[in-house]
């Protein structure tokens, strides 16, 4: 392979695995997230130049977009997960009826079949699965499968609310139901419910989406109450709160407060320490998506007590953890959309 081509692609690798989801923001220009800077409206997103030094502007994405994109379909068709209850029929075969409950391990027990892993398939696509592990004892089986209770939407909402934790949905959940039922943030001396100038949506350990709720309600959009997935983490601030992102190989990704003693290794700390997954040497990135810079850390840097590291942190920035290896980093290549790659802030000047 030619020596330059293969440079060029390690240091692609290399970026992408350290790049983070940095998702828009709905256009509020007085609502930022806490320690940001207001964005210039005209400003424009950071220009790539060629070899040969001709500029080469980047599309930026449009927030309201990446907001939609993050939303799941609204006829998305559900997908068993565990603890629901579930009801295999068969035509013209009563004496096989069976009523289950898929289990923490996603599985399900019938009589010959044995074992079929249920969760993550659609209620077709889990008769097709029953329908297989039948096929050596019946011919010509028809499944149907039913849910009769759903229990596996489940969702967190942590942070200023007044009863956080898990909470089941039957349907689709949505973010204003999910902070509704964890009870609005009160203020003032009436102690009235408030709704929460902006949230952040976590989903899984490598997505954050911040969505400034008020500004939505007050314009109207049908965003502010957008459906979510099982599993989301909506994370409320409070107000006068100070915290950071921490996301990727670590144990407890989400939202840690920050306090005037917070460095880089104390955050690390109490999300538990990053995983197993992120190697014996990790380079740690800290993105400040108010000013569109990363900085990137040695994980052995602080480790080492002869260094004396301290690496302060400030409210709003993401520290991610990737994970390691050639082909670890592929993964994130391959994953990541290129108009997301650089931790960016959009532009809020013609989005509405």
């Amino acid at each position: 392979m030619n020596r330059h081509l293969y440079k060029s692609l390690a240091v692609a690798l290399l970026a992408s695995a350290g790049s983070v989801m940095v998702w828009g923001q709905i256009p509020a220009p007085a609502a930022v997230p806490p320690g940001s800077q207001t964005q210039n409206p005209s400003a424009e997103a950071p220009a790539s130049s060629t070899e040969s030094g001709t500029p080469n502007p980047q599309l930026k994405p449009n927030p309201l977009e990446e907001m939609r994109k993050f939303e799941p379909a609204a006829d998305e068709e559900y997908r068993l997960g565990k603890g629901d209850e579930i009801t295999v029929d068969f035509a013209g075969r009563t004496d096989l009826l069976a009523k289950r409950v898929v289990r923490p391990d996603g599985r399900i027990t019938l009589p010959l079949a044995g074992e079929i892993m249920l969760s993550g398939l659609t209620r077709s696509e889990a008769a097709k699965a029953i329908e297989g592990g039948l096929a050596p004892y019946y011919s010509n089986l028809a499944a149907q499968v039913t849910v009769t209770k759903y229990t596996a939407n489940r969702v967190m909402v942590l942070g200023a609310v007044e009863h956080p934790g898990p909470m089941l949905f039957d349907g689709v959940p949505t973010l204003l139901e999910a902070i509704t039922r964890g009870g609005l943030p009160t203020a003032g001396p009436e102690k009235r419910p408030q709704i929460p100038d902006q949230c952040a949506i976590y989903r899984g350990s490598d997505k954050v989406l911040w969505v400034q709720l008020r500004s939505l309600i007050d314009s109207g959009n049908p965003l502010a109450d957008l459906r979510l997935r099982r599993d989301d983490v909506i994370y409320i601030p409070d107000p006068a709160a100070r915290f950071v992102s921490v996301l990727g190989e670590v144990q407890h990704p989400g939202a840690v407060p920050l306090t005037t003693n917070s460095t880089l290794a104390s955050v690390l700390a109490s999300v538990g320490g990053i995983t197993d997954k992120a190697g014996g040497k990790p380079h740690i990135q800290i993105v400040d998506p108010a000013g569109g810079t990363t900085r990137t850390i040695a994980f052995n840097d602080l480790l080492n007590p002869t260094k004396n590291l301290e690496v302060t942190l400030k409210p709003g920035e993401i520290i991610y953890v990737p994970q390691t290896g050639f082909s670890r980093a592929t993964y994130y290549l391959e994953r990541l959309n290129p108009m997301t790659q650089m931790a960016m802030v959009f532009s809020y000047a013609g989005v509405l």
